[in-house]
């Protein structure tokens, strides 16, 4: 089988999901000014929880992932571990954005998933 089928003892898989995700109120400096520490708290997420990262884009007010997930994972429990954990690491590593932004809460409430078997083209795109 190909490298990118993943496998348990009984199963194999090749699921690609690509993800868009903002920061809340579109906050653009998060991106702009910490972008680099930002994609290495996202990446050390991403590896304590098994997932690979096949490709990704950083846009103004947005993020765009392509990823593989554990099979035993669903896309919701690892959006809610990457916005939790992520929030953390960042105000932890950025003190001063807790007095700037309030709460220790910037995080993205909404997010879009799609797998790439179905937008190919349009995924392609954007990243």
């Amino acid at each position: 089988m190909g490298n990118d089928i993943e496998s348990l003892s009984h199963t194999r898989w090749r699921y690609q999901y690509h993800i868009v995700f903002a920061p809340k109120y579109r906050r653009q400096i998060l991106y702009v000014k910490y972008k680099a520490e930002i994609w290495k708290i996202l990446r050390t997420i991403c590896i304590r929880q098994g997932l690979e990262i096949i490709e990704a884009n950083t846009y103004p007010v947005h993020i765009h992932m392509l990823f593989t997930i554990p099979l035993k994972m669903s896309v919701s429990k690892f959006m809610l571990i990457l916005k939790g954990k992520s929030s953390l690491m960042i105000f932890d590593r950025f003190a001063s954005l807790k007095y700037k932004y309030g709460n220790r809460y910037f995080g993205w409430r909404e997010y879009y998933v799609d797998t790439v078997e179905r937008n190919k083209i349009a995924i392609a795109k954007y990243i």
